[in-house]
């Protein structure tokens, strides 16, 4: 089926308001689809495919049988989006981003708002993202969550909602980076045409939000990728990331404490590092803080971090706000700090800690979708709709066990984009996972990361599960 007969159906779709009648902002791109054979857009698809393989631009995922490094699929239409509603999204994740990082320096400090009721204290102290070693931590510039990635969605409607928070070490912003590059040259007539926002400043703005955690005495401070190594199953991003900053790329077993800083290990001897972008999760950084089996970070790390000789970023403890049932007060704790109401709403949120709730949620379970509250990847998450009674029956007794670790959202009718399936153009459903950079202003890479769930009929859109990506296109 080529675009000029593409029909969106029942679903909001990203590119086509009816069908044949595509939005007015993406035009020149369906007509410029449209005027190649189907047999030039497969060829196109496929040289994209193996030009992003040669580039390294794949991902690792543990214990598959058919072997670890993995293509990551990409379709060759973009994802667009019109300025005027970018320009409404990117407000909105400034709110946000504003009112999180206000809520884990409380949350670390004086918890005034678990004092005044907004959030309860269980709730938060039993989070695994919680970590009572953080308390009283004082992040360079007061900033905690330095890079961020923000998964948002549309329903049936086409209104936006806040799917996930990802503060910790969210990934993928080089494919955001490299799919860019491939498509200039992959449809170089259409980006003559559109007003397409550029996304290659970003490694530039990157750099200088961690250059701004370096101690400000310090004239030509050193910045360090830590990466946990090669089989991770985002090592090329780090690699790749690394390079584009011009910064070594760093193991654990390169760095020390040695008279009371950070060094790193070099062939002239050590050298002191000021600033360490972290791709380690927080309880593996200093095995004498955390985890003492830990063999990834460096035992000693955390003293140097809270004696201020030291920029780490993101902070340590930023995990808590990645906690899907902490997620649900996220509105509340904008209105508490902010005393404003969200621009972006959460998608309605099921709390299965509180019984009458729980209870709703045990009724409903072919309705709604469960996910643990700390799982991601798409793990440790049943689909309702998509499952079969016994493995309802069986997600019952585990949140039964453990209400606490899980919640429920309505399955929503995500927002399609046409995919290249064949040697036909069906429609697959997507997310959206912009990059937020805060430093002395932030940064919203225009776009992001546009992810499709590629297998038909999914709307699990996850690389782990099946799921691919497409480039995304912020269009005047």
């Amino acid at each position: 089926m080529k675009l000029a007969n593409y029909d969106p159906g029942h679903f909001y779709d990203e590119l086509f308001d009816a069908p044949g009648r595509p939005r007015p902002e993406v035009t020149p791109l369906i007509d410029r689809i449209n005027s190649l054979s189907i047999e030039e857009i497969q060829h196109r698809q496929q040289a994209a495919q193996i030009a992003l393989f040669k580039m390294g631009v794949t991902f690792n995922v543990y214990g598959d049988e058919q072997g670890t490094e993995k293509i990551f699929p990409f379709d060759i239409l973009p994802r667009t989006i019109a300025a005027a509603e970018w320009q409404i999204l990117e407000k909105g994740l400034k709110q946000r981003i504003v009112a999180l990082n206000e809520f884990l320096a409380d949350v670390y400090g004086d918890q005034k708002i678990i004092q005044d009721g907004v959030i309860p204290s269980e709730i938060v102290f039993s989070s695994r993202g919680f970590l009572k070693p953080c308390m009283g931590l004082k992040p360079p510039k007061g900033i905690w969550s330095h890079i961020s990635g923000m998964d948002l969605v549309r329903d049936r409607t086409g209104e936006w909602y806040i799917l996930e928070d990802n503060l910790r070490c969210p990934s993928g912003v080089s494919y955001v980076l490299e799919s860019r590059r491939i498509m200039k040259s992959t449809l170089p007539l259409v980006f003559n045409r559109m007003n397409i926002q550029p996304v290659e400043e970003y490694p530039s703005y990157l750099l200088e939000t961690l250059l701004n955690l370096a101690p400000d005495y310090i004239e030509n401070p050193t910045v360090v990728l830590l990466t946990p190594g090669i089989y991770n199953s985002a090592y090329f991003e780090h690699s790749y990331l690394a390079q584009q900053m011009g910064v070594e790329l760093v193991e654990g077993r390169d760095l020390v404490i040695a008279d009371g800083y950070l060094q790193m290990r070099t062939t002239k001897g050590l050298k002191r590092v000021d600033v360490i972008y972290r791709r380690i999760d927080d309880e593996f950084i200093d095995p004498l803080a955390f985890r003492p089996d830990s063999l990834l970070g460096v035992p000693g790390l955390m003293d140097v971090y809270r004696s201020g000789r030291l920029g780490l970023a993101n902070a340590l403890g930023t995990g808590i706000a990645d906690d899907k049932v902490i997620y649900a007060y996220v509105p509340e704790m904008i209105r508490y700090y902010l005393g404003e109401d969200a621009i972006l709403s959460n998608v309605p949120t099921y709390l299965c800690w509180e019984p009458s709730q729980l209870s709703y949620v045990l009724a409903n379970l072919d309705k709604l979708v469960v996910k643990a509250a700390n799982e991601s990847g798409g793990y440790g998450m049943l689909i309702g709709s998509q499952s079969t009674e016994a493995e309802r029956a069986e997600f019952a007794e585990k949140i039964k066990a453990a209400p606490r670790n899980y919640i429920a959202q309505p399955t929503l009718c995500l927002s399609r984009v046409p995919a290249l399936m064949g040697d036909e153009f069906e429609g697959c459903h997507v997310d959206l996972r912009p990059y937020i950079l805060y430093g002395e202003d932030i940064y919203i890479t225009p776009g992001g990361l546009t992810r499709v769930a590629l297998k038909r009929g999914s709307l699990v859109v996850n690389s782990s599960q099946g799921g691919g990506y497409k480039d995304t296109w912020v269009v005047s």
